[in-house]
């Protein structure tokens, strides 16, 4: 199947590289279907919608930026995306990108949990946690010390 896309141009897919969303994602509730994108020699992908064009986010491993990051998956949750295992689960945050991009920011309180071997996602809320929707993705650098 081709696709148009917001960042790489026409592509061509798969059936085995569609995730399906049965609920859309907040504020996209038809959006069911999208494909995971590489943004080359970046951290980042591409969460892109299948069906429209200008329906792209950008996100990342929140791993990788946040090592002491947490999400705690309900029953209801693993049943829906039938996991199994950790090793079926994908775990992406949706940035805010800012001018200038060191300003970018990460939404830790609502991750887009994805079952890769199942290809079903969700973009899970957590409650009763500290995080918020806009984490600074670059913590500025420490004032260096007059000598």
């Amino acid at each position: 199947m081709n696709v148009q896309t917001k960042f790489h141009g026409e592509i061509e897919l798969v059936t085995e590289e569609i995730y399906r969303f049965e609920s859309g994602l907040p504020g996209f509730l038809e959006e069911k279907q999208f494909c995971l994108l590489t943004l080359d020699d970046t951290p980042f992908f591409v969460l892109q919608s299948t069906k429209t064009k200008e329906i792209a986010f950008i996100v990342t491993n929140p791993f990788d930026v946040f090592p002491d990051y947490e999400v705690k998956l309900t029953d209801e949750v693993l049943e829906l995306l039938q996991i199994k295992t950790e090793q079926d689960v994908l775990t992406f945050v949706i940035l805010t990108i800012s001018d200038p991009f060191n300003e970018t920011t990460a939404n830790l309180q609502a991750p887009v949990i994805i079952n890769g071997s199942k290809k079903s996602g969700k973009q899970y809320i957590l409650t009763g946690t500290d995080y918020r929707t806009k984490h600074k993705l670059f913590e500025p650098p420490a004032e260096q010390e007059a000598k």
